[in-house]
């Protein structure tokens, strides 16, 4: 008998547990084969409520989750379908998403996706049309659709989170974002992988204030020398393993048994932690050979979860630069050099001033001389002069200033004053990707993340308030190469 995973995990006397699956590149084969053995086991047990089912993870081409998991569905085990916003366009997720509702699968984690990795011929084009915010709107609307056709079941979206944060900045940025994915659409939350049981207590009595009514489940692993070592080098975007951790485990399978061993002990350790600290359930990851290592990890749960709060201190870090929100005494207090702030000053506070006040002289509606603004932009466009105002006014102010990329549709009021298009490159206009780490981008290790530069412009002039407030919606592809300054003046960009 099928078990509905969002009944079970809506019912608040349920502690929930799920296992996620990662296909490999093949279609038949052993590794294929594996999985399914898992999952046919999964639902033998009886203590799984679903599976997981990676999107092609680490921007890699692997089998499809949604083959996979139909087949997985067709055996009486419900499916959580990874759905990332890299390799497609909003038209292809619409029809994919359209795809999986005829298959009956409607448990969807909503995500932005890990950046491109390489396929055949090399690096695939990253597309990123929505973000993991957006995603959840499209899932929103499509369900109304499904129920107003006759389908008598919506999907049934979640959305990750990763508080596995060391900057003011970003730990600000991911429970913002998180709101914005509630407000879209998202009915449930997973956290991404991490060790530090003050970030997950953190994240709990952030989102038992702000959205109460939404379960969460945390990511629990089971972290072998090769997993631990990845995350420990920010490989995985968002996870979190300490230096100590990973030395830690890199001594345990010196023995390969007692390394196993210690794997399934802190695992359960760490879920029965999570379930004190008011969790809903636990995604376990990190199994890829056999059920019998969950189902090890499950009974383990079983004998101590009534000793959980003596296992705390194991998963305390011992990092002190990392800043906690809910525990100010802990956060931590950058100290820049004379140099620094210079820099600091004259390549974000300033130009952010400068153009906030350019913006709200120029491009406010309200504003007085509004009226003649619009009656410019009519004339230029009823003249077919709009090309004259772009290429020799428009183009080389935000090239200059902001490497302006001309999607006609400008989104920088909603970044401090920074392009989603050139300065991001998954163009998120809803908030960062999970992927940061200690303030510094996924793709580009060098830059800092531009919600975190939005984030400190933001702060130094007084209106954090605003920061992430708005939710934009996406990108208007039809203005592409156009005005955005007589689009706005005219009422075509996102801001009618």
């Amino acid at each position: 008998m099928l078990r509905i995973f969002s009944d079970e995990l809506l019912n608040p006397k349920n502690f929930v547990v799920t296992l996620e699956l990662v296909p490999g590149r093949e279609s038949f084969g052993r590794t294929t084969d594996t999985l399914i053995g898992i999952a046919k086991d999964a639902f033998a047990d009886g203590r799984i409520s679903a599976v997981s089912i990676t999107d092609n993870p680490g921007g890699n081409p692997s089998l499809s989750p949604d083959v996979l998991g139909y087949e997985i569905f067709k055996h009486g085990l419900d499916v959580i379908v990874h759905f990332t916003c890299r390799d497609m366009n909003r038209v292809g997720m619409e029809s994919r998403a359209l795809q999986l509702a005829r298959m009956g699968m409607k448990n969807i984690l909503a995500l932005t996706g890990d950046y491109n990795g390489k396929g055949f011929g090399g690096q695939g084009a990253p597309v990123f049309d929505l973000d993991s915010v957006l995603l959840n709107s499209m899932f929103k609307t499509l369900s109304e659709k499904l129920v107003a056709s006759g389908d008598p079941e919506e999907f049934f979206t979640g959305c990750a989170v990763s508080p596995f944060k060391t900057k003011e900045a970003e730990c600000h940025a991911q429970y913002k974002k998180l709101d914005k994915k509630i407000v879209a659409g998202a009915s449930f939350v997973i956290t991404q992988l991490g060790y530090d049981v003050k970030k997950f207590r953190e994240l709990m009595q952030y989102h038992m204030v702000k959205n109460p009514d939404i379960p969460v489940m945390a990511s629990v692993y089971l972290l072998s020398p090769r997993s631990a070592r990845a995350m420990n080098k920010g490989r995985v975007p968002g996870a979190y393993v300490s230096d100590d951790l990973f030395n830690k485990v890199i001594s345990e399978w010196k023995d390969a048994r007692q390394g196993l061993k210690a794997a399934i002990e802190r695992a359960a350790k760490l879920g029965v932690i999570l379930k004190g600290l008011g969790y809903r359930g636990i995604h376990i990851g990190g199994i890829h050979r056999s059920f019998k290592t969950v189902g090890a990890i499950l009974d383990r749960m079983e004998e101590i979860e009534n000793n959980w709060q003596d296992y705390l201190n194991e998963f305390e870090t011992k990092d002190s630069s990392a800043c906690y929100m809910v525990d100010k005494k802990t956060e931590s207090v950058e100290k820049r050099s004379v140099m620094e702030s210079l820099k600091e000053k004259l390549t974000d506070h300033y130009p952010y001033r400068i153009l906030n006040q350019a913006h709200g002289f120029f491009f406010d509606k309200n504003a007085m001389l509004a009226p003649v603004y619009k009656k410019i932009a009519n004339f230029f466009e009823r003249n077919n002069k709009a090309w004259l105002l772009k290429r020799c006014l428009e183009d080389p102010l935000k090239v200059l200033f902001l490497s302006c990329q001309s999607c006609g549709d400008c989104g920088i009021q909603h970044l401090a004053f920074q392009c989603p298009e050139s300065g991001c490159p998954k163009h998120t206009r809803n908030g960062p990707c999970g992927g940061s780490r200690d303030g510094y981008c996924e793709v580009y290790p060098d830059r800092l993340c531009i919600w975190v530069r939005a984030y400190e412009r933001m702060k130094y002039t007084n209106v954090l308030p605003g920061f992430l407030k708005d939710l934009v919606p996406p990108r208007l592809w039809e203005l592409n190469k156009t005005s955005s300054w007589i689009n706005f003046h005219l009422g075509k960009d996102h801001q009618k």
